[in-house]
């Protein structure tokens, strides 16, 4: 069980205790050499997997085409409402080991009366990814959890089995340890007659001897006056 007590201190020192922050703020970013302004946020974890994640939670809100710098979306649909013209940019940045993230619009390429709404759907969106983005990462580490616990509770039940066979083992053990010892005491008594009855029996078998040649002396005896009768 120590491997299991093991992994539990490692999960204990290895959770944050405070809960993660999401911060979106006003930013600009360089599109194709104009200066754009738009919403951005940096959360932790390598570039590969939140680009990942965020590339899959692009495309429940448009058409996302990548490979070019920036990353494009275009016929977004936010809160039922589809907007047929003008592009979203997104942009995707390393930063030590975090990831900074960015979407952001040219106001010219949409209409006037529907920049404002867009940009406020922007900094939503960045919002609600980078909150979802640390619950889908701390669920994994809560299945981790769940899966270290259903081990242990496996490896509980286990030896509670072994237990319950052993305790039985045990109690025949017992019962048969009990018989044992009163086999031997029985043993022991059965020995000892047989040793009285196997001396009882050396004496008469010495007393049979000596009565045999004495017998044998009174035969000889009566032989020898017989063989002197005339």
């Amino acid at each position: 069980m120590n491997k299991f007590a093991i992994f539990g201190l490692g999960c204990l020192l290895s959770v944050r205790l405070q809960a993660q922050k999401v911060t979106v703020t006003n930013q600009s970013e360089k599109v194709k050499g104009e200066s754009v302004e738009g919403y951005g946020t940096e959360l932790e974890g390598k570039k590969d997997a939140v680009s990942s994640a965020w590339v899959k939670f692009l495309k429940d809100i448009g058409k996302v085409k990548q490979g070019n710098d920036p990353m494009t979306i275009t016929e977004p649909v936010f809160n039922g409402l589809s907007f047929s013209k003008g592009t979203i940019y997104s942009i995707t940045r390393d930063k030590a080991e975090n990831t900074s993230l960015w979407l952001g619009i040219k106001p010219g390429e949409w209409e006037t009366n529907n920049v404002k709404r867009i940009n406020n759907e922007l900094e939503k969106t960045v919002y609600q990814f980078g909150v979802k983005y640390y619950r889908d990462k701390i669920q994994l580490q809560i299945d981790e959890a769940q899966q270290a616990m259903d081990a242990v509770d496996k490896q509980k039940q286990r030896i509670a089995n072994q237990t319950k066979d052993l305790t039985i083992q045990f109690g025949n053990n017992e019962q048969e340890k009990v018989q044992l010892d009163k086999s031997i005491e029985a043993n022991k008594l059965e020995n000892a007659l047989l040793k009285v009855k196997l001396d009882n029996n050396k004496k008469a078998r010495d007393s049979l001897e000596q009565a045999g040649v004495q017998i044998q002396k009174v035969k000889q005896m009566h032989l020898e006056r017989q063989r002197k009768v005339n």
